[in-house]
């Protein structure tokens, strides 16, 4: 991807605003933690591999700063701050956790050590996504390679991790396998994820697809003109029940209905044995303007009650496979996860 999400430099954090596109491109500099918090919460950065890297990235940048004789209380604080910003995505709670573990592991040592090492983990947490998206891409593509049109939904691209993608990722593999095919991409009401950076980063890419409104994806399975759908995922319970952008369900059920593959692509890190089902899975309600209003401009009568969930389940019974970096897990799903995660 020749524009980076996320990138690591003289000790701040570089983000690629993705509110901001496809119109422009603009880079936000986070000096401390509270700031990569803030880009989180407001979605400077979004996509739950993306989220996790960022989190990690917080920690680090709020740990060199942190005094040495305050150094443990203010590391717990870094934790809770950035704890707080998407409740959904559990790549954000994995990488805390991650960071976590190296703290508790040096904390016998200096306080420079720590600082170094969870720098250094940060960064490792960045490479490993942009590694484990490419394996899991090689994964995807063998499952649709002969799927002459495919359906996603939201941005499960390289704007959605460290680089190269989840389901995008599926998608870029297929076009390096040297296969012909075109992408339906769902524009992805209320935020427009997908008009607004799924269409941006495949035009990038030269590769061919066309953008349509959410509600014309039963329209275009009734005509028989979807061959697969793949999504990425913000969390997968131990069940194989996935939470991803509003809107996935729906798909899903059209999907089913018509007799399509539907397709889960996302790292393990973005699976919780922990959660038994999708009922267990906290869903973010976010503000209401998102939904009254488009890049600022009101388009609901003043006073109308709102909505606004950011997610919704897909039930296991309705997904076909989950590609991981690991590999490709089939039902039962139950049996599978753990297995598959634990390898």
């Amino acid at each position: 991807m020749a524009v980076k999400t996320i990138e690591w430099n003289d000790d701040r954090v570089f983000m690629l605003d993705q509110r901001l596109l496809p119109h422009r491109e603009v880079y936000r500099v986070c000096r401390d933690y509270n700031q990569v918090a803030s880009a989180i919460r407001d979605m400077v950065i979004r996509g739950a591999p993306a989220i996790g890297v960022a989190a990690a990235m917080g920690v680090a940048l709020g740990a060199l700063k942190a005094p040495s004789k305050t150094f443990d209380r203010e590391f717990e604080r870094i934790l809770v701050v950035l704890g707080k910003t998407r409740p959904t995505a559990v790549n954000l709670f994995w990488a805390l956790q991650r960071m976590r573990q190296v703290y508790s592991e040096k904390r016998s040592q200096s306080v420079e050590v720590v600082k170094r090492a969870l720098k250094e983990e940060a960064q490792k947490i960045y490479r490993e996504d942009i590694a484990a998206n490419k394996q899991l891409g090689k994964y995807g593509a063998g499952l649709l390679r002969n799927a002459k049109h495919i359906m996603t939904h939201c941005n499960a691209g390289a704007l959605a991790t460290a680089g190269y993608g989840t389901a995008l990722g599926v998608i870029r593999a297929l076009k390096e396998s040297g296969k012909a095919f075109e992408v339906f991409v769902n524009e992805t009401r209320p935020y427009l994820q997908g008009a607004r950076l799924t269409a941006w980063e495949l035009k990038k890419e030269k590769i061919p697809a066309t953008l349509i409104t959410d509600s014309t994806a039963g329209y275009l399975m009734q005509k028989g003109e979807v061959d697969a759908v793949v999504v990425g995922c913000d969390r997968v319970a131990a069940n194989g029940d996935v939470a991803n952008k509003i809107g996935t369900y729906t798909i899903a059920v059209l999907a089913r209905r018509h007799g399509i593959p539907f397709y889960v692509a996302g790292p393990t890190s973005s699976i919780d044995v922990d959660c038994a089902s999708g009922k267990d899975i906290p869903i973010e309600q976010r503000d209401a303007k998102e939904v009254s209003h488009i890049f600022g401009k009101a388009v609901a009568p003043k006073g109308t009650r709102i909505l606004n969930p950011a997610f919704d389940v897909t039930s296991q019974d309705l997904i076909t496979a989950i590609i991981t970096e690991k590999g490709v897990i089939h039902p039962p799903y139950q049996q599978n996860i753990r297995t598959h995660v634990c390898h």
